[in-house]
């Protein structure tokens, strides 16, 4: 029965298109409208 559900969960799942970009988030990376800001100097620029 788990893995009728499980089959049918499959439909639904979609895939991490960024599984790379993990480690820069975790390492405190942020991605303000998608694009990646590597630090707040930086951040003031974009905002601007």
């Amino acid at each position: 029965m788990a893995f009728k559900l499980i089959e049918a969960a499959e439909d639904r799942w979609c895939c991490v298109n960024g599984a790379h970009l993990v480690a820069l988030v975790r390492a405190g990376a942020t991605f303000p409208k998608g694009v990646l800001v590597e630090n707040e100097a930086q951040e003031g620029e974009a905002a601007a």
